[in-house]
């Protein structure tokens, strides 16, 4: 039977007042990182761990709205097939902000006949990939950042979004503040109710940051040895996020870059490598030998992952001069204007800042696509550039894919992460994100009639 156990919800939650919950939400992680799937009577947890639950295999290959595109023929030529989803184990958790009683558990996803996991899993793809970096005594421990914005709930008079008055004095916000203490003292009892929520349903969240856009924060997880369960932590923390602002009459976004003139939303990966007792390898001798082969790896298949790094035509916006996200493959010590950053660290705390990804990446992928580079790497015996001094170029790699259209053939054509990843989900992937492309510019925006009217 798999493991349903949850902690005693704390003081306060909804679990602590009411110990049968009325529903239970249980989901899988789909290829957007966006959680599907059913709400089931709060007292069916027995029968979830024994039967599990079924429903359409497609779920994990929806587009970012959860529109069917039918890549591949999934969802359509196959029938629609159902697949059978069973409880990760230790996942049910309480979901503090839910107006009833409610608790939820991740899934994975099985062919309901053989039992086997969908290929198509993000899940089954990572797993597939740390599998390969521990069988050559490669132990990744990483840590993952997210920014988001805090947006009202009401749009401005033109439908656009805006910033959240200051709470406690109604006023406007007027200018960026990265770091300010002051807005987290402002914003506290959102950030408390996230505080709160992360920990009764054991995703650890770290520091808590005020960035440079209006109304934008950053949460950082704490590193963990097992990537998979950070990939889960990363995208249930976007769900906690999501349902503690609209608890609370706001909106949140990790869309990667909701203002034209503000900064975007990244994600950003710490990684480094544990010994079989778990000490780190890039702090310990011959460690920094594997710290550079592994950024060359990640030099190696940049271009190659573009559409897993920034997955929708809005995400290239964010790549943009003078902010922060790179342009290029350049590394360097402590310096954040590069993609490959070093922090200013050594022994345990060794590691590498990945840092191009939008924080409405895949988790699953982004983490797959990282760990395949630093493998690639390391086993390859592979030497980065010369590390970059002084604040990187505003010019634009050519090599690098700036638009959607030109990542998703570079995704195609991978030579080297369609040995991690297989060339079908590649493929499928592809597909998919040309078909919400296709949706999203369907229409005419009022801008073209500007233009071409």
């Amino acid at each position: 039977m798999a493991d349903l156990s949850f902690p005693v919800a704390p003081p306060g939650l909804v679990l602590a007042e009411a110990p049968e919950p009325r529903f239970l939400d249980a989901f899988v992680i789909d290829v957007n990182g966006n959680c599907l799937g059913k709400r089931l009577p709060g007292d069916q947890a027995a029968a979830l761990a024994q039967t599990g639950v079924q429903f359409s295999a497609s779920t994990l290959v929806l587009d970012c709205r959860g529109v069917a595109q039918l890549p591949l023929g999934i969802g359509g030529a196959d029938g629609d097939p159902d697949a059978r989803g069973l409880p990760v184990p230790g996942t049910l958790r309480p979901v503090p902000w839910a107006a009833s009683p409610t608790v939820q558990c991740l899934l994975e996803m099985q062919d309901a006949r053989s039992g086997a996991p969908l290929w198509f899993d993000p899940r089954a793809i990572l797993r597939q990939v740390v599998e390969r970096c521990r069988a050559d005594g490669l132990h990744p421990v990483v840590a993952c950042e997210l920014e988001f914005y805090l947006l009202d709930r009401k749009r401005d008079g033109e439908g656009r979004i805006r910033p959240p008055a200051m709470p406690r004095t109604g006023a406007a916000q007027r200018r960026p503040a990265n770091l300010c203490v002051h807005n987290l003292e402002e914003y506290e009892f959102f950030l408390r109710a996230v505080q709160d929520a992360c920990a009764a349903q054991g995703i650890s969240a770290g520091a808590m940051v005020s960035e440079y856009g209006l109304g934008q924060f950053e949460i950082n997880l704490r590193h963990s040895a097992d990537p998979l369960a950070a990939a889960d932590e990363a995208a249930l923390l976007r769900r906690t996020v999501r349902g503690v602002a609209r608890g609370l009459g706001y909106e949140a976004s990790f869309m990667a870059k909701p203002y034209v003139g503000d900064t975007g939303n990244g994600f950003h990966v710490h990684l480094s490598l544990g010994d079989e007792a778990g000490a780190n390898r890039f702090g310990a001798a011959g460690g920094e030998d594997l710290l550079r082969s592994a950024i060359a790896g990640m030099q190696r298949l940049h271009a190659e992952s573009m559409a897993i790094f920034a997955p929708n035509f809005s995400a290239y916006r964010r790549y943009v001069p003078g902010s922060f996200v790179p342009m290029a493959s350049d590394w360097a010590e402590n310096n954040r204007s590069v993609a490959f950053r070093v922090p200013a660290a050594s022994g345990a705390g060794r590691r590498v800042e990945h840092r191009i990804a939008c924080a409405d990446a895949s988790p699953h992928l982004l983490l797959a696509a990282i760990l395949a580079a630093a493998h690639h790497g390391i086993t390859q015996g592979l030497s980065p550039t010369p590390e970059r001094v002084g604040a990187a170029g505003d010019e634009p790699d050519p090599a690098i894919p700036r638009d959607l259209v030109t990542a998703l053939a570079a995704l195609e054509q991978a030579a080297i992460l369609s040995d991690y990843i297989p060339p079908r989900f590649l493929a499928l992937y592809a597909a998919l994100k040309r078909g919400e492309l296709a949706d999203l510019l369907a229409e005419i925006s009022p801008r073209e009639y500007d233009f071409y009217l």
